[in-house]
């Protein structure tokens, strides 16, 4: 454990949930109004990269970035977007965090409809930043084939 004046002990998990918790939120709220942005700079260039998308999945940045980009073009109006965190770590440069992010967006121009997907994320520190270096995420609910359905279809 690491001691911060006037802090207290904090440990490096929340050390690193402080930094990332509410990027996270910013990054996917923009996503899910149509801005993958954010995303894409929250994201690390150096390999190895990996994407298992509920709808989409890539290896290195030459097939990630892309699909960020489509998934952008797909989403619109993000009504709600909460990120809760069910476990988390960090020790050295490795973190992880694997949560239930609840989401009301428009997928395609369709009425806005929420969806919940399980994700789990892991971040290399680079050059002091947290940045992604895999995301897993799938779908959760009572048709978890919905939200995915309805990102893929053209």
């Amino acid at each position: 454990m690491r001691s911060f004046p006037g802090v207290g002990d904090v440990t490096e998990t929340q050390q690193f949930l402080a930094a990332v918790r509410p990027r996270i939120t910013e990054v996917e709220t923009a996503l899910h109004n149509g801005d993958p942005g954010p995303r894409i700079a929250m994201w690390s260039r150096a390999e190895p990269l990996t994407l298992f998308g509920a709808a989409v999945n890539g290896s290195g940045w030459d097939e990630i970035g892309p699909a960020f980009d489509a998934l952008g073009e797909q989403f619109s109006n993000c009504e709600s977007y909460e990120n809760e965190i069910i476990a988390a770590e960090a020790s050295g440069d490795l973190a992880y965090t694997v949560a239930l992010e609840h989401t009301t967006v428009s997928i395609n121009g369709a009425e806005p409809r929420p969806y919940v997907l399980r994700v789990t994320t892991i971040f290399r520190r680079e050059d002091g930043e947290w940045k992604v270096v895999h995301r897993h995420g799938d779908a959760l609910g009572a048709d978890p084939g919905a939200a995915v359905g309805r990102l893929t279809q053209p």
